[in-house]
């Protein structure tokens, strides 16, 4: 097997110019994942933008043993490798199935180690192939992509608001009687016959709404074009991150107005309540990896802007056990505590009854593994799915029904979380 070589190219003018070209590149290949923090800054990244480009070897597989086989397919590829988990792994993890209807046929899980890797850091790139010069090239000399024409698309909901809001207050119910104390509910929009451009939709969904877990990731004719804020785990060297975000607020039109609906943010008590239950069932995830008495909540309450919305980040930390693999870790606190809720199996048992669509790749993780060890895989939301073949384009948006939450505030939150991108498809909030 034929050894990649590593070649740092430095002086890169303009990075913004050389990302966008690249992925206009990358994306003629049949497989291709593109990570951008869009300059967030951010204690735990190792780069600005990742991009993992054409299939040297991968997996496909479905809840069953799909994490045993990731183990296997990682052993045998110790490099960079890129993919995603897909939501209904929780039924390989906890004794839980999906019967709602899904019309995007993504996999479970689908990771692939790339023919050519960029990493870009700054002005410099990292270029990982066995020919630096013929990524270079390619790149520099790629035409301009040329825009597929968009047809009309017709944005469709699983619910009325009518419906949401019945459907709310049942699981409020629930809550009352002490079956769950938190949970995401989560609606799909959809569209049929959907002709789209991925590649146009991500580029305008990521200067709409640039958040620091953005991603492009294309499998066949199946593609994720994701805005998501919120990273789901990762690890650096033996430490593990999480940073759920609960908690979220409009912004305001002038500096004085947004920086007072930050400050009601910070002390709105059910904002706090869905913040702090969360941050408690991912500690508690964590101690399933973690070595004796290393879990801690690093940060609590953070209060992070973005272009669209206000949103309570807070970030959980522990030291990784000796003889756990990453994969392990991962499984271990499968899915995001954020997009299931408490106790997290019954949540997530209860939102099958509720909630009208399968979720699939939505509120699973998309990212990649280092191969010094680490990881960073996000949370897929505020994000397209989109499956070029079938012509259906699905976005889903969740918000957290507590004990005190009111139905029409959580349904005017889902509108506000699927904002940018109804913009970028051309709609008008519904």
């Amino acid at each position: 097997m034929r050894l990649y070589l590593y070649k740092v190219i430095t002086q890169i003018k303009d990075p913004q110019i050389f990302k966008q070209k690249a992925l206009q590149w990358a994306s003629t290949f049949d497989a291709v994942c593109y990570l951008d923090s869009n300059n967030f800054p951010d204690q735990y990244s190792k780069f600005d933008a990742l991009i993992a480009i054409g299939v040297k070897s991968s997996i496909t597989a479905n809840a069953g043993n799909a994490f045993e086989q990731l183990a296997k397919f990682r052993t045998e590829n110790e490099g960079w490798i890129t993919g995603f988990f897909g939501y209904d792994l929780k039924n390989e993890v906890e004794n839980l199935t999906s019967s709602n209807p899904d019309a995007l046929d993504f996999p479970d899980l689908y990771f692939f180690a790339s023919k050519h890797l960029i990493l870009l850091k700054g002005n410099q790139i990292e270029i990982i192939s066995d020919d630096e010069q013929f990524i270079l090239d390619n790149i520099q000399n790629h035409q301009p992509h040329q825009t597929t024409k968009s047809s009309s698309i017709n944005i469709q909901y699983r619910f009325s608001k009518a419906e949401y809001l019945d459907a709310a207050n049942k699981i409020k119910e629930h809550i009352s009687r002490g079956d769950i104390y938190v949970t995401n509910f989560c609606q799909e929009f959809f569209a049929e016959n959907a002709v789209i451009d991925p590649l146009e939709v991500f580029s305008k969904l990521n200067t709409i709404s640039p958040n620091p877990f953005a991603g492009f990731f294309k499998w066949g004719s199946n593609y994720i074009l994701s805005a998501s804020p919120e990273r789901f785990l990762a690890k650096r060297d033996e430490k593990l991150i999480s940073q759920p975000i609960k908690g979220t607020a409009k912004r305001g039109k002038t500096a004085e107005e947004d920086e007072a609906i930050k400050q009601q943010l910070r002390s709105h008590t059910k904002e706090l309540q869905e913040n702090v239950m969360i941050v408690d069932l991912v500690r508690n995830d964590l101690t399933r990896s973690a070595k004796q008495g290393t879990v801690k909540a690093e940060e609590l309450f953070e209060i992070r802007s973005f272009n669209q919305l206000h949103q309570m980040v807070s970030t959980v930390v522990c030291e990784i056990e000796n003889d756990l693999t990453p994969i392990d870790a991962i499984r271990n606190t499968f899915p995001m505590g954020s997009m299931t809720g408490a106790p997290k199996m019954s949540a997530m048992r209860l939102m099958e009854e509720f909630e009208r669509s399968k979720r699939g790749a939505y509120s699973g993780a998309m990212g990649y593994f280092s191969p010094d060890g680490d990881f960073d895989f996000n949370v897929v939301i505020r994000t397209i799915l989109y499956n070029a073949t079938k012509k259906y384009l699905s976005f889903q948006v969740g918000s957290a029904i507590t004990y005190h939450a009111d139905a029409e505030q959580e349904y005017e939150e889902c509108l506000l979380k699927a904002k940018a991108i109804l913009q970028v498809l051309g709609q008008q909030i519904i």
